[in-house]
């Protein structure tokens, strides 16, 4: 199946692992991309878990790629499959030193999404003893988010409806708490004492209240010493679509002392949002010498072209 002739939404499993793995080579990014989250939706199946299961496989087939931004997607995607048959693949990532960090800091989150209590002694070792503070930090969230999903709390705290169906690398602080108000949570937020996790659920808690000053809360974390933690509020600000965030992910993307995969958070959030103004930025940022990036800045153009058409519906597969 050629690359132009593609159709995602209607090509069997081998087909989309074809174009996912880039089988014949001509394959562009867009439709690698379109095969992969439709692989996604087969794999989070219930109805026929035997075949959730080979789309699975199929989508692990995918790490041997060069290809730094599309594995560590390929990683998120596992995580949200909420099947642990994905988990084998994800901790085989974590452990390689083959892998690049954002990708084995995907891998790391990905076992915490799935609350997977058979990974904690291998988050542990590498919270403990990884040179990477992306990866110690992704690990210790993990293992946080693990031991929360398996407690008493997480039956009895009230959470907002998750509009955005993802599950994230923490919860969103509970509703039945004093700390609803968005000048408490930016506190908590910003709070280098408090432990990571605290600092995400408010993080998430500010996402779920969505207004614009919860939004221009959730940018001052943009001058946390963090890539991770950057990158987490960029990928939010993805999520909500609130334009209102574009100037802080302009800033963000432009400035190359940021981590790469801060700055392809940050293009792919300008892509979901597709205001006119951040047109001409992803197109500047589409030749960036950083490949992460720029691969994130095509990807992002590709979804400002869906956002201003109806070519392809991106939200129908997140």
């Amino acid at each position: 199946m050629s690359s132009e002739a593609f159709d995602a939404d209607n090509a069997t499993l081998e087909q989309l692992r074809d174009v996912l793995i880039n089988k014949n080579g001509d394959a562009k990014l867009s439709n690698r991309y379109r095969a992969l989250f439709n692989l996604k939706s087969i794999g989070t199946e219930d109805q026929d878990r035997e075949r959730a299961h080979v789309a699975i496989k199929y989508i692990a087939e995918c790490f041997k790629d060069d290809s730094e931004l599309l594995k560590h997607e390929v990683a998120y995607v596992l995580g949200q499959t909420h099947d642990l048959y994905a988990a084998p693949f994800l901790r085989e990532v974590l452990e390689s030193k083959d892998q690049q960090v954002m990708v084995r800091h995907e891998a790391a989150e990905a076992l915490g999404a799935l609350g997977d209590k058979e990974s904690l002694p291998l988050l542990t070792e590498y919270l403990e003893n990884d040179p990477s503070i992306e990866i110690r930090q992704t690990c210790e969230l993990a293992i946080d988010r693990i031991h929360w999903e398996n407690s008493d709390k997480a039956k009895t705290e009230v959470l907002e409806k998750n509009i955005f169906s993802s599950v994230d690398p923490a919860p969103p602080l509970a509703t039945n708490t004093s700390t609803d108000k968005v000048e408490k949570l930016q506190v908590i937020l910003n709070d280098q004492e408090a432990p990571l996790f605290e600092r995400y659920r408010a993080m998430f808690r500010l996402r779920d209240l969505g207004t614009d000053e919860a939004c221009l809360a959730l940018a001052s974390g943009f001058d946390d010493p963090s890539a991770l933690f950057k990158h987490e509020i960029a990928y939010v600000f993805g999520q909500l679509s609130n334009p209102v965030t574009v100037p802080s992910l302009i800033r963000m993307l432009k400035d190359e002392t940021q981590a790469g995969m801060v700055r392809h958070e940050a293009a792919e959030a300008l892509g979901s949002i597709a205001t006119e103004e951040v047109l001409a930025v992803l197109q500047e940022v589409s030749k960036d010498k950083e490949p992460v990036v720029r691969e994130s800045a095509i990807v992002a153009l590709d979804m400002y072209e869906y956002e201003n058409s109806n070519e392809f519906e991106y939200a129908t597969v997140v």
